[in-house]
């Protein structure tokens, strides 16, 4: 890799963290490539993403942004989960943990909030953005039906009496 390709490597990164609302370093030791690509499809799904660069090109992104307290995380192998909905990339990542233990959450930063693994588990365990907008949505259409159901019931009900008066009479 040549310059202008490492500059452009770090150019790059430094803008993924400018955005990313949490980042997630994790060891992936050991990792086929099968199981990469089985990751990083799951984390797309999820709106996700997972990269894998130089330790030192991810530090040089890393300066001058609110993740640079990971700069110290980036040891050995490790590859980078990052996304713009604070819980998708550590929920991914944890749950593909528990089911390869190749796969070691390092650390992860959401802002300049340094998370350690515990941290990232926790986040992980939140319910994602649309879960929140969806069970919000349901919150406020509830009063509106129960309201609507409770000015229905009379009128049943009178519905009702008349129609077993009919049958009496």
């Amino acid at each position: 890799m040549d310059r202008s390709q490492k500059e452009a490597v770090v150019a790059e990164l430094n803008g993924v963290f400018n955005e990313a609302a949490v980042v997630v370093v994790a060891e992936y030791s050991g990792l086929t490539v099968a199981e990469m690509t089985d990751l990083r499809v799951k984390m797309l799904d999820a709106g996700a993403s997972f990269k894998v660069t130089k330790n030192r090109l991810a530090r040089l992104a890393l300066d001058g942004t609110d993740y640079g307290s990971l700069s110290e995380k980036l040891k050995g192998p490790v590859g980078i989960a990052y996304s713009n909905d604070p819980v998708a990339a550590p929920k991914v990542v944890t749950d593909y943990a528990k089911g390869n233990e190749k796969l070691i959450v390092v650390g992860g930063a959401m802002g300049a909030t340094e998370l350690d693994p515990d941290g990232v588990k926790s986040l992980a365990s939140l319910p994602s953005l649309d879960e929140l907008r969806g069970k919000l949505v349901g919150l406020l259409q509830a009063p509106a039906t129960k309201i609507a159901g409770v000015m229905q019931a009379p009128a049943g009900q009178l519905a009702r009496v008349l129609a077993a008066k009919a049958e009496q009479g």
